[in-house]
């Protein structure tokens, strides 16, 4: 009867979160109503060119270029009559070998995008003459191209985390049985909250992009798994001290729950500050993940417990846990004993390690070009590789909002550039750069690619200087308040800062030398900061909470081995099963999110590896009960 009682409250949140987890999944997800424009950012002239071009009267357009090859040049007079029917000028090259058609195309949604693409390269292909091949390209093609090349992807991405997940799971644990709970619980939390963002952003009227999802599913799986390992590790701990399974859940559910609840509010606060970017898609990440992290922290510490003790001792199988079996950590009390002996030595040569891994971002470039930033390359960027090597000054022409047409076409005449079609109040301008634009029209606002790349570059600089001091102020803030301590929070969040530079040197060396990419993308040091120093406090945390438990038994210095010795294991196999998750984003079809992936695989293995391993009980160890004031 007793046992009965105490397992009713799991019983009923277990109940609870798997009834509102499946009813989530079965409301089905909205799609985004974002526009291309939704991934520039506020306040900058390419958005504003690209807004106003979607208010022009009549229907929402953006560019699309047909480009034609052929080694032929008396192609070009039989060119002339599918231009026409295309419905766009037949520019040619100077080298008779190739010839383009600029258009305007409805902008519309991304399935609706895809559609246009489609229909257009499907028209273009019809009309061909013999001997001459087409391609599209401009920027509602490489936008389909984008939607497209997603398509499918984030099931990829699911199912290639859910793997590794499950792999790592029955690694750590040994068991034929105990893994597939927790991969049942946060898998429910990852469907949960998959479908549940879309309504919350769009009841917010905060826009998404494709990328959000999968990200968004790998924050899910990793955070969450991380909070199940925590539950499960303190809960084994528990059943060797209670021969009641639910009296050992009890025991060891509120002080997990102390350490996921500070974690999670980290990650939280984290992902928020993203709400301060300049682009609202990044914002819309921000509010989706930190929306994600409480579902996640909400599964493990609700649903987990009651599917646990539901299955009683048996689920550990091989390696049941017994009631007053002594434990031992042999590998993580050597590496205690180390710690002990040589805690200068470990200290100086770890951070001296940390620095000079960071010295290698001295050098990096910054911002990809749009043909740049596909892992593989789709036919819209490979058609404006045609039209740089074809045309040069016109492969990448300008938006210029003019608010005189004829006083602005002439200043363009007057920098050697040509107005290649007119739409309302824009003009489409090839030859001068975007800087020439720019300094060069006196009543005239410049948009297109190249100038939402600069654009894109200088915003995310100014994300940087915003976001970044603001989240390492909340975070200390944050650990304050949860240690009670001042010196405690500036080491650990010192640490986390220092790991990611480290991590993002490290990971510019892996881009040239591995990967051959050319540049770092605008938005991967934002990111990876965001994402490393909230999920790389968590360490700390669950690493500094138990030995603050320990301390008050066995003082400071042994507190911290003691903590090590009994969180080494978990805390180590909840790192790299994170970091592994993370590198999961090398399967999305974008530069920037398998940057993301690097930097954070290689920023957590450091986090756990390292820092949370030697570099903070070596400080600890120094500077005992000081490092609590």
């Amino acid at each position: 009867m007793q046992s009965a009682t105490k397992l009713h409250p799991f019983r009923i949140w277990l109940l609870i979160a798997v009834i509102i987890g499946l009813l989530g999944i079965m409301f089905g997800a909205k799609e985004s109503a974002s526009t291309p424009a939704d991934r520039l950012p506020d306040g900058f002239d390419s958005t504003a060119v690209a807004k106003h071009m979607q208010e022009l009267p009549g229907e929402e357009t953006s560019t699309a270029v047909a480009v034609f090859s052929f080694d032929n040049p008396a192609a070009i007079g039989q060119l002339q009559a599918v231009a026409s029917k295309l419905g766009g000028p037949l520019i040619p090259a100077q080298s008779g070998r190739a010839a383009m058609v600029p258009l305007e195309v409805p902008d519309g949604t991304n399935a609706q995008d895809k559609d246009t693409i489609a229909e257009l390269r499907a028209k273009a292909t019809e009309w061909l003459p013999d001997g001459v091949s087409v391609q599209v390209t401009g920027p509602a093609a490489i936008q389909a191209d984008l939607a497209g090349v997603f398509s499918g992807a984030n099931f990829l991405l699911l199912a290639v985390t859910a793997a590794i997940v499950a792999i790592l799971l029955i690694i750590t644990y040994r068991s034929p049985f105990l893994w597939l709970i927790p991969l049942l619980m946060i898998g429910i939390a990852d469907r949960f909250a998959g479908v549940t963002f879309t309504h919350l952003l769009s009841a917010t009227g905060v826009v998404w992009d494709e990328s959000t999802s999968g990200i968004l599913s790998v924050l899910v799986f990793g955070a969450g798994t991380d909070y199940a390992l925590l539950l499960i590790s303190r809960y084994r701990d528990e059943l060797h001290r209670h021969e009641n399974r639910f009296e050992a859940m009890q025991a060891a559910w509120w002080p997990t729950a102390k350490s996921v609840i500070a974690s999670a509010t980290t990650v939280m606060l984290g992902m928020l500050c993203l709400l301060l970017s300049l682009v609202p898609a990044t914002r819309g990440l921000g509010l989706a993940c930190a929306y994600g992290i409480v579902v996640a922290a909400a599964f493990a510490l609700l649903a987990l417990p009651g599917a646990l003790v539901l299955f009683g001792r048996w689920i550990f199988w091989p390696r049941v846990p017994k009631d007053g079996e002594p434990q031992h950590a042999a590998v993580w009390e050597k590496v205690g004993n180390l710690v002990r002996s040589h805690a200068t030595a470990v200290m100086t040569a770890s951070i001296l390690v940390l620095i000079a891994a960071g010295t290698l971002l001295f050098g990096s470039r910054v911002g990809l070009e749009t043909s740049e930033q596909f892992m593989d390359t789709p036919e819209s960027i490979s058609a404006a590789e045609t039209l740089e090597r074809e045309f040069q000054a016109d492969a990448t022409p300008a938006n210029v909002w003019a608010k005189d047409v004829a006083a602005t076409t002439k200043e363009i005449e007057q920098l050697g550039g040509r107005v290649m079609s007119t739409k309302e109040d824009v003009l489409l301008v090839s030859g001068p750069s975007v800087d020439e634009l720019r300094a060069g029209l006196s009543n005239a606002t410049v948009g297109g690619p190249e100038a939402e790349n600069q654009d894109n570059i200088a915003a995310a600089k100014r994300d940087q200087l915003v976001v970044f001091p603001l989240l390492a102020l909340l975070v200390t803030l944050a650990l304050g308040f949860l240690l009670r301590s001042w010196v405690a929070p500036l080491i650990m969040v010192s640490t986390v800062i220092l790991t990611y530079f480290s991590a993002m040197g490290l990971s510019w060396l892996v881009f040239q030398h591995v990967f051959k990419f050319s540049a770092i993308a605008e938005t991967t040091p934002l990111y990876a900061f965001v994402f490393l120093v909230a999920l790389g406090v968590d360490y700390n945390i669950f690493l500094i909470t138990r030995a603050k438990e320990e301390a008050t038994h066995v003082g400071t210095r042994e507190g911290i081995l003691k903590a090590l010795s009994s969180t080494g294991g978990v805390i180590t196999s909840a790192g790299i099963l994170l970091a592994s998750v993370f590198a999961a984003l090398g399967v999305l079809p974008l530069i920037a999110l398998a940057q993301m992936g690097v930097v954070i695989f290689i920023g957590v293995l450091i986090d756990t590896l390292l820092v949370r391993t030697v570099v903070m009980p070596a400080i600890v160890m120094k500077l005992g009960d000081t490092f609590w004031k």
